[in-house]
């Protein structure tokens, strides 16, 4: 059903009226197809997900919740004084909801949430009632009225956050007829009191019954969400740690960025990343006051920029990174932090033992550019370190290759197709045959495949960064013991190592966004 929604007039008279006498103004309606029973289901997707209606909010925190005994809420993030985040924990604080009746209309459902935007330095976290109503005439049982009101705990209208209309109350209205299986949809406002109506005001109307719109129809035709976030690590906990590190990082970095790729990016798809991994490595070794000493340190392969090891590094984890050629962040990004710690950027090629029987002695003519043999790494790491390849391209494939010979976690963001020599090629489509077979899809079932056959239980996760390259495969467990795993036979069993070396030194003089 296209979208083409019907306003109200000026002196439309409510369809819903409360019985405090409050004034709720009809905006805009439509036609649906989709009975209460989704409608109900929409919405409390909705209410637990507010960044479905606005990019300003990262979710919402259910504070309180009339069908549950108690609702346990995780530490938010709000900023301190000094401008970074901060943690405290709202398990403890009461969630008194709004309370509001409407006539004809009986209470079926209360909640209670808590909206945390996604940039805390102009907005704070707002808590709002939502309620679930249901009328059902005795006279007429073939309809159903469905009204869903939204209370924010805010009265006055200054104080109002920006990515929450300027009004006391929203309401969603859906009227069903089991006869004809037809109904409407309709968004209201409890307006302010001498608020005029703004532009805004009645595009936030448009927005809000289009995603009701959008989402009920799509859940009519069967839809089912076929990415699913936050499977390893809580969204609650990557959310918040994003945003202090955001608060604390993001506008030097953007600031002071010396590539000529665009900052704002890689920056925040960084600082994502990172949060995702303190949050994973707190899971893993501990998050008392002696997580650092416990964790075995990391190694970024193909490190590009060196802005995710210099944010690891800022936040107390001892590691490096390496590549195959230096880059002009490598200047700010690329000092020690103390005296004596190694350089954490390096520039080194990965020659890994099963690609060359031996590092060259020497480099010279075409294929190595009389490069020091120094510089080439064997991929030969110490046990237990934790190797990190975002986007690493041609070294994807070989990560869980190395974390088996080296016996450490990995995690690998796929990016661009490359085969184990280094040279671009179309991976085979995924196994699911329900999956996409875009090349992308295919790189990230090709790369679990060499994984699984290692040895390793793949866990996945979409991160939430802004990239479409955003799915992380990570091995924290094996299936078969490393030393059990021919890892000779699984790189021919991949392709081999054809023209590694000179696609190596390649890479070299390569420039690369990353």
């Amino acid at each position: 059903m296209p979208f083409s929604p019907t306003a109200f007039g000026p002196d439309a008279e409510p369809l819903i009226h409360d019985v405090s006498g409050s004034k709720w103004v009809p905006f805009l309606e439509h036609e649906c197809s989709f009975n209460p029973d989704i409608f109900d289901q929409v919405m409390m997707n909705l209410v637990r997900n507010p960044n479905l209606n606005t990019p300003w909010l990262f979710r919402a925190d259910i504070l309180y919740d009339s069908r549950s005994e108690a609702v346990e809420v995780e530490a938010t993030v709000e900023p301190s004084g000094d401008g970074h985040g901060t943690h405290h924990d709202e398990s403890h604080t009461a969630a008194v909801p709004r309370v509001a009746e409407f006539r004809d209309f009986e209470m079926e459902r209360t909640l209670v949430r808590r909206m945390m935007p996604r940039n805390t330095r102009r907005d704070a976290p707002l808590d709002q009632t939502c309620i679930f109503l249901r009328h059902r005439s005795p006279d007429q049982p073939q309809k159903t009225r469905s009204l869903i009101v939204y209370l924010p705990h805010e009265s006055s209208i200054e104080h109002m956050p920006f990515y929450h209309p300027k009004v006391r109350g929203v309401a969603h209205l859906h009227e069903w007829d089991a006869d004809t299986n037809q109904g409407r949809i309709s968004v209201h406002y409890w307006l302010f009191e001498d608020s005029p109506v703004s532009e805004r005001l009645e595009r936030t109307a448009l927005m809000l019954l289009s995603v009701l719109h959008k989402h009920g129809h799509g859940r009519l035709a069967g839809y089912t969400k076929r990415v699913q976030h936050d499977v390893i690590v809580n969204q609650v906990r990557v959310q918040d740690r994003y945003l202090a590190l955001k608060l604390k990082y993001a506008k030097d970095l953007v600031d002071t960025w010396a590539e000529t790729t665009d900052p704002e990016k890689h920056v925040f798809e960084d600082l994502g990343i990172a949060a995702f991994l303190i949050e994973l490595w707190s899971d893993m070794y501990g998050a008392n006051k002696d997580k650092y000493s416990r964790f075995p340190g990391f190694v970024d392969i193909g490190c590009g920029n060196g802005l995710l090891v210099h944010i690891l590094l800022h936040e107390g984890y001892s590691g490096w990174g390496f590549d195959a050629r230096a880059r002009k962040s490598w200047a700010a990004y690329g000092k020690t932090l103390s005296p004596d710690q190694p350089e954490p950027l390096q520039r080194l090629v990965l020659l890994p033992t099963l690609a060359s029987p031996a590092i060259p002695s020497s480099t010279s003519g075409d294929d190595g550019a009389g490069m020091d043999p120094t510089l080439f790494h064997d991929g030969n790491f110490p046990k237990g370190t934790f190797i990190i390849s975002n986007h690493a391209d041609e070294l994807t494939p070989w990560t869980p290759i190395l974390a088996t010979l080296s016996e450490s976690p990995f995690i690998m963001i796929p990016c661009c197709s490359h085969d184990l020599g280094g040279a671009k090629f179309r991976a085979p489509p995924p196994r699911d045959k329900s999956k996409s077979k875009s090349a992308y899809s295919s790189l990230v079932d090709w790369v679990a495949r060499i994984a699984e056959d290692c040895g390793w239980k793949v866990e996945t996760e979409m991160l939430r960064i802004p990239s479409t390259r955003n799915c992380a495969l990570l091995g924290r467990t094996r299936t078969t013991p490393a030393a059990s795993v021919d890892v000779q036979h699984v790189v021919e069993k991949y392709g081999g190592t054809h023209n590694y070396f000179e696609n190596a030194i390649r890479l070299t003089e390569t420039e690369t966004g990353h």
